[in-house]
């Protein structure tokens, strides 16, 4: 028997938990997780929430810092309504009792900082760990509320739709497509449950773990993406993977960030031999130049000198001044034998940010009826070819409430849709996959490939090659997926596989570089053959089911 709720929430970052607490007074809100609720990427979030609250500051420096990081990829509609929300939903999250650092010189304030890319100061911050208290509050809301249910360690396998269960119909009978829900893997027991909704909304993060060396969580395998991909929805500018340009550098050190805000502070980049070179990059804004012409700078200079990292130094600064600001980068760098207020941090960029994703409008509806996205799995139009810093728990929230007023609005129609019959999984013949070497080769080989051929600088030549590889990958993995009773590791293997050729489509079909994608044979922009969007959609992909 299916599950039925009137809306499915799969993801529990920002913005599922943001928009669940929003539309949880409509009805019954299931909101499905693949491992612990609090492990999302939102947790990871070390800088902050941008937002105009200086007195000299305005929305309009906020909208042209965002349209230049993006590179000429915004929609300028789009930006200028996130950032003119920005005020409202920080005292969103201040109601809700999330505990914003205060001005020290005036606690009626709140503490602003600086990071890349941005002219003024406007960083609300929880200390350096932002993420993680809003991740904590949001959360203690949730599971106080009575129309709420979350289910942990439950992963999505995809997307449930009108033409996948019926599929020996013609497409004229069935009519227009649409989301029905999703097929649920339930990790502790193995059993693939079938969920049945009105509205689905897609809040999966992104996809991180694509490469070798991220900063993202483990959980970030591109699900979300992978299952709109196989749905029908379009993606757009999946090419655009932004690589933060300081992660920690350490053999024991796993995904974990040196914030921006340490540049913003004044922190300075050294190279192998202890000198500055950001000047050469960027002469005017150096340190607080946008993440691509950081990272592309690390690394050229990497490249150049042979060594493994460069450097990050703010050991300059008062100590005091660096334990009470960054109290989480100081105490973990501490735990690997680095003091921050002494010495420099060896640092290398990491993937860190899809700006593309699937494509959505101003409330976060896809292109299939009844399938709402929201976050980093999405294209929105705010980023362009290169997030500015601090935008991406912003975008979260605004579009949470923007779909929580478009599914208010429209509740009466969704809520009395009658929904057809859904069939549950059907294994068919499936057997246990009982060499996991055929899951773990080949996710290891995809991260390799992706890291050397489709990285911070990219060659046609090393594109083409990743792709022949990426497909011969998916064959083998499309075999196994009606051969082998499927597996938490199997399903995000195949996941990263989609949205590994989905970048690599991406990037060969745009010929300049802008923004986060910089390719050799072509290492400027093209504003006399502008494509604004590279646009990929694929038709409905079969599910096992009955």
């Amino acid at each position: 028997m299916p599950n039925k709720t009137d809306f499915l929430i799969i993801g529990s970052g920002i913005a599922g938990l943001f928009l669940a607490l929003r539309i949880a007074h409509l009805g019954r809100v299931t909101i499905v997780t693949k491992k612990c609720a609090s492990k999302a990427n939102t947790s990871l979030a070390q800088g902050g929430i941008a937002c105009v609250m200086g007195e000299d500051d305005s929305f309009d420096l906020h909208l042209q810092d965002t349209l230049r990081a993006g590179d000429g990829l915004c929609n300028p509609e789009i930006v200028e309504l996130v950032v003119t929300q920005a005020p409202a939903r920080i005292k969103d999250l201040l109601d809700l009792g999330v505990p914003f650092t205060r001005d020290p010189q005036n606690p009626h304030r709140l503490a602003l900082g600086l990071e890349g890319g941005h002219s003024r100061r406007r960083i609300v911050h929880v200390e350096d760990h932002t993420g993680r208290e809003i991740q904590q509050v949001l959360l203690s809301h949730i599971k106080k509320h009575p129309n709420i249910h979350l289910l942990e360690n439950h992963l999505a396998v995809d997307l449930i739709t009108l033409c996948k269960v019926y599929r020996h119909f013609p497409r004229e009978v069935l009519g227009q497509e649409r989301c029905l829900g999703a097929y649920i893997l339930d990790v502790t027991t193995g059993e693939i449950k079938t969920f049945v909704a009105p509205l689905t909304i897609l809040a999966t993060g992104g996809a991180g773990k694509v490469y070798l060396y991220t900063s993202n969580a483990d959980i970030a395998t591109g699900d979300g993406i992978a299952m709109a991909y196989r749905a029908g929805c379009r993606l757009k500018n999946l090419e655009f993977v932004q690589f933060h340009p300081t992660c920690l550098y350490h053999p024991k050190a796993k995904n974990f960030l040196i914030s921006e805000a340490l540049r913003g502070e004044g922190a300075i980049l050294l190279d192998p031999n202890g000198k500055p070179f950001m000047h050469k990059y960027d002469p005017q804004r150096k340190e607080l130049a946008p993440r691509d012409i950081v990272a592309r700078a690390i690394d050229f200079e990497l490249k150049k000198s042979g060594k493994e990292c460069v450097y990050l130094d703010i050991s300059h600064k008062p100590a005091e001044f660096i334990k009470s600001r960054f109290p989480h980068i100081y105490q973990t760098c501490l735990k690997f034998g680095i003091d921050i207020t002494t010495a420099p941090i060896p640092v290398v960029p990491a993937a860190h940010y899809f700006c593309g994703g699937i494509a959505t409008d101003r409330f976060g509806q896809t292109d299939l009826h009844g399938l709402f996205a929201l976050g980093e799995c999405t294209c929105t139009g705010l980023h362009g070819a290169n997030r500015l810093a601090s935008n991406s728990l912003l975008e979260g929230l605004v579009f949470a409430y923007q779909a929580s007023q478009r599914i208010k609005k429209d509740w009466s129609f969704w809520k009395n849709t009658r929904l057809p019959s859904v069939p549950d999984w059907d294994p068919g013949g499936a057997v246990d996959m009982r060499e996991k070497i055929l899951v773990s080769h080949n996710w290891d080989a995809i991260r390799r490939l992706m890291w050397n051929y489709v990285g911070i600088v990219r060659t046609q030549e090393r594109l083409a090659l990743a792709l022949r590889r990426l497909n011969a990958i998916l064959e083998e993995i499309e075999e196994h997926y009606w051969k082998y009773i499927l597996t938490a590791d199997f399903i995000e293997l195949r996941n990263i596989a989609h949205v590994a050729k989905l970048i690599v489509e991406s990037a060969l079909k745009r010929k300049e570089s802008r923004g986060a994608h910089y390719l050799v044979e072509y290492p400027h922009r093209d504003d006399k053959h502008f494509k604004k969007d590279t646009v990929i959609c694929r038709l409905q992909y079969q599910v096992r089911t009955g």
